[in-house]
C-alpha cells in the first residue's frame, strides 16, 4: 500500500481482489488507515477517473444459480438448515463488502460527495468484513463452508441497475435491500435460539443487527443529503451533514414529504414490485425513516400495469 494512494485506489484493490477471506482482510486495513488519517486523500483531484469494474473480483468456488433454484433454507430446526441459513448470510455480508468499497470508489469523486460520506461507508465497509469473517468462522464450526451450497447474485443485479445513479444506489440498496434485512433479522435470531444454537443468535443479535441498523441509516442520510442538495443547490453550503439526520437546516428547509416523494419514485422505478411487510418498525425508526417512507411501497402500483 502505497503511503500516497488515495482512497479509491485502496477501494479497487479491494473490489479486484477474488478470495472473499483476503477482501475483508484488505478492506479492514484500508478502513482502519483511512479511519487513522494514515489514507489522507479520498481521491487525486487531478487524475483522470480510474475504472471500476462492472463486477468486483469474486470467488470462483461459490456456483451461482437463479434466485428460484437456491434451496429453500428452511427455519434452523436441525443443522442442515442452519448451514444453510448461515451460508446464506455469509454469501449477502461478501457481497456486502464489494457494495461498500463500490459506493466509494464509483459515486465519491464524480458526485463531488463531501468528506463525511467517504467515512461513513469505510466504516459501513469495515462493519460488513468483519460480520463476513465471524459468520465464515461460525459456518465452518457448523461444520460447512463458503461454497458448499448455491448462492445467487440479486444484490449484485441492483448494483447493476443502479451503477450510474447514486441516489438509486442508496435508496435500493440501502433503504430497501438492507431495510429488508432489518425486518427479518429477529425472526432469524429466534428461530436460532429454538433451534438451540444460541452462538449463532448472540452473534446476529449483538454484532450484525445493531450494526446493519447504522448501515441503512448511511442510506437514509445520504439520500436525503442529495435531494437536499439538487433540490437547493444555490443553498448547499448553508447546511451541514448531520449523523442523526443526514442534514441539519439552517433557516432553509426541505420539507421531508419531498424527499420522501422522490424516495417512493426512485424505488418504483428501480425496484420490481411492492415491498413485503411486515416492517421493523422500531428498527426502521432507529435508521431513520418512519412508516411513511415505505408503507405506500408496500401497496402495489396499478397505475404501472
Amino acid at each position: 500500500m502505497s503511503e500516497k494512494e488515495t482512497l479509491v485506489e485502496a477501494a479497487l484493490r479491494v473490489l479486484n481482489t477474488a478470495d472473499p477471506v483476503q477482501k475483508a482482510k484488505l478492506g479492514d486495513q484500508v478502513a482502519t488507515k483511512w479511519l487513522q488519517g494514515l489514507i489522507i486523500q479520498p481521491f487525486n483531484p487531478h487524475s483522470q477517473d480510474l475504472t471500476v469494474p462492472d463486477r468486483p473480483a469474486r470467488p470462483e468456488n461459490v456456483k451461482l444459480v437463479a434466485s428460484g433454484l437456491v434451496p429453500k433454507l428452511g427455519k434452523a430446526g436441525n443443522l442442515k438448515s442452519r448451514q444453510a441459513i448461515v451460508h446464506s448470510l455469509v454469501h449477502t455480508e461478501s457481497w456486502a463488502v464489494d457494495l461498500s468499497w463500490d459506493i466509494i470508489a464509483r459515486f465519491g469523486r464524480q458526485e463531488s460527495m463531501p468528506r463525511e460520506f467517504f467515512t461513513d461507508f469505510v466504516k459501513v465497509a469495515q462493519d460488513e468484513g468483519r460480520h463476513f469473517t465471524l459468520l465464515a468462522a461460525r459456518l465452518e464450526e457448523l461444520g460447512s463452508f463458503y461454497g458448499a451450497l448455491p448462492a445467487h447474485d440479486g444484490l449484485w443485479d441492483s448494483a447493476m441497475a443502479t451503477s450510474k445513479d447514486l441516489l438509486a444506489r442508496l435508496a435500493i440498496e440501502h433503504c430497501v435491500h438492507e431495510a429488508r434485512g432489518l425486518d427479518v433479522l429477529p425472526t432469524t435470531i429466534s428461530r436460532f435460539r429454538k433451534g438451540g444454537d444460541d452462538q449463532t443468535a448472540d452473534l446476529l443479535e449483538k454484532v450484525v443487527y445493531p450494526e446493519e441498523i447504522s448501515h441503512c441509516a448511511a442510506g437514509v442520510k445520504w439520500f436525503k443529503y442529495l435531494c437536499m442538495r439538487s433540490t437547493i443547490p444555490d443553498t448547499v453550503g448553508d447546511f451541514a451533514v448531520s449523523s442523526e439526520s443526514g442534514i441539519q437546516e439552517t433557516d432553509n428547509i426541505i420539507e421531508e414529504n419531498e424527499v420522501i416523494k422522490k424516495f417512493h419514485e426512485t424505488v418504483r422505478t428501480y425496484f420490481r414490485g411492492p415491498l413485503k411487510p411486515p416492517f421493523n418498525e422500531a428498527a426502521r425508526k432507529a435508521a431513520g425513516f418512519g412508516p411513511h417512507w415505505y408503507e405506500p411501497l408496500a401497496i402495489k402500483d396499478l397505475s404501472l400495469e
